[in-house]
């Protein structure tokens, strides 16, 4: 069972009450953003709140922000540190908080409040920063603005943005729920969320207050209209580079499993739309492995992944699907699914070039070969005795004549006796080598590449292009609260 804590929060289906449906995919290597001309509203008071995942470490990420053309801005930035730094500008000044905490947790959604009330006697009050219903206290920079200063905020023809500063800087990749800009009150985090009296983590409530003359809230629940402003104040948002396909269905009370980009050990892994997108930007001269962010004990779990562009299928090997273990430092930088045996058993891998199966270091006649653009379905079963059993179909087709449905000749390992403690097993991928070929992901949250058919599993979570297998379950937090 996952464990749930106070300073992240990864959804689950005891959380009850309140449900966000749906979140915005952001892509910094296509420079997605949304951008609004507001008009006039209060310049010295205002919140913004908004729930952010992130799915890529390493750079300066501009998630809100209000700005003319020039250096003033009033925004919330993710420095390539991983810390927040939140500016409040005027005059050419920028005015920063920057945390000492930092947020590099890639499997967490965050809700992020910043209240603004410059007319405030005590500095510190004039711009207070919560993190999942907390304020914020510790920094190692902390400038506020003078008393009664008018910001960026509520200057008519001035733009607000989700996402990249510009066209150049600042780029966000992410996922991104819940925005509210409420123009003239400073309020409380309360007013957007609560701390769940049986979990204890900070969930979402529905905010019932009132907008002011230059406020907005955008829930992306129209996937032909995501720049909708459902405030009913003022414009909608203009999308840069942002489509239909954008929208996900992974959000802070349904969280999905994506590939874990906080996983790159060799510097080599590059993690790309929303974290379901995995390739290698250099030769390694050895496995590279990317999992996912959730990982389990039990339970029966589907994935589908594709590989994209070059699949060769000479030596050395290319590509590996299966399932790997999480906390295996050795497989994630040097080992390929399936390719290490004994006590460090660390997974099972379905070969591209041949079709074999792959485990403890051993390859065995399993399946046919497969190369671009197939889909290929992983489907995990892995009970409470220690044993995993997978399955893996291409183009619909499950190989080695198996049925997961009726447990028939599946791929199988005892992890009850390779690891005394028991381990958690995730679903991945492995690239042998930098030769153009990248594996998109289909976790169930957000699809990298169109589908047909939008199939889902039996509660009705994931969009798929095959249909999970009979008691066979997308990962996602309200599935793992009732099977996990």
């Amino acid at each position: 069972m996952e464990v749930l804590q106070r300073t992240a929060n990864r959804g689950s289906i005891a959380t009850g009450g309140y449900e966000i449906d749906n979140s915005l995919k952001l892509e910094a290597d296509n420079t997605e953003y949304l951008s609004q001309t507001i008009g006039a509203g209060s310049r010295t008071t205002a919140t913004y709140s908004f729930w952010f995942k992130r799915t890529e470490l390493g750079a300066d990420m501009q998630l809100a922000g209000i700005s003319p053309i020039g250096s003033e801005t009033t925004r919330f930035l993710i420095t390539s540190n991983d810390v927040l730094d939140v500016e409040s500008g005027v005059g050419g000044d920028n005015n920063s908080l920057v945390t000492n905490r930092v947020f590099r947790d890639t499997s967490a959604w965050y809700h992020f409040v910043v209240a603004i009330d410059t007319t405030q006697a005590t500095e510190a009050n004039r711009v207070k920063v919560y993190v999942n219903g907390v304020q914020e206290t510790s920094f190692s920079a902390s400038e506020y603005p003078a008393q009664n200063t008018d910001l960026t905020i509520g200057v008519s023809g001035y733009t607000w943005r989700y996402g990249a500063y510009d066209n150049t800087y600042n780029k966000s990749s992410g996922y991104l729920a819940e925005a509210y800009y409420i123009d003239a009150q400073q309020l409380d985090p309360t007013s957007f969320g609560e701390f769940d009296e049986d979990t204890g983590i900070w969930k979402p409530i529905a905010y019932t207050g009132s907008f002011g003359s230059n406020g907005h809230y955008l829930d992306f629940s129209d996937a032909s209209d995501l720049g909708n402003n459902s405030s009913g104040v003022g414009n909608d948002f203009t999308l840069n580079n942002i489509t239909s396909a954008d929208q996900a269905t992974d959000t802070p009370t349904n969280n999905f499993c994506t590939f874990n980009a906080i996983q790159n050990y060799d510097g080599k892994h590059t993690y790309t739309n929303g974290a379901t997108v995995f390739g290698l930007n250099a030769d390694s001269g050895s496995g590279n492995t990317a999992l996912g962010t959730i990982a389990v004990t039990k339970g029966k779990w589907y994935a589908e992944f594709k590989p994209t562009g070059t699949t060769s299928t000479s030596y050395p090997h290319n590509v590996f699907l299966g399932v790997g273990v999480m906390d295996q430092v050795q497989l994630l930088s040097t080992g390929f699914l399936g390719g290490k045996s004994n006590s460090t058993a660390q997974g099972m891998g379905y070969y591209n070039a041949n079709g074999q199966g792959y485990r403890n270091a051993g390859g065995f006649s399993w399946g046919n070969s497969y190369t671009a653009n197939d889909i290929i379905g992983v489907a995990l079963d892995y009970r409470s005795d220690g044993t995993a059993h997978m399955y893996v179909a291409k183009n619909g087709t499950w190989q080695n004549s198996s049925d997961p449905a009726n447990n028939t000749n599946p791929m199988s390992m005892n992890y009850g006796s390779a690891f005394a403690d028991g381990v958690f097993l995730a679903l991945g991928a492995s690239i042998y080598i930098n030769d153009g070929v990248t594996i998109e992901c289909n976790f169930g949250g957000y699809t990298p590449s169109s589908i047909s058919s939008a199939a889902t599993d039996e509660n009705g979570y994931g969009t798929f292009e095959y249909a999970p297998p009979s008691g066979y379950y997308a990962l996602c937090t309200k599935n793992l609260a009732e099977y996990g």
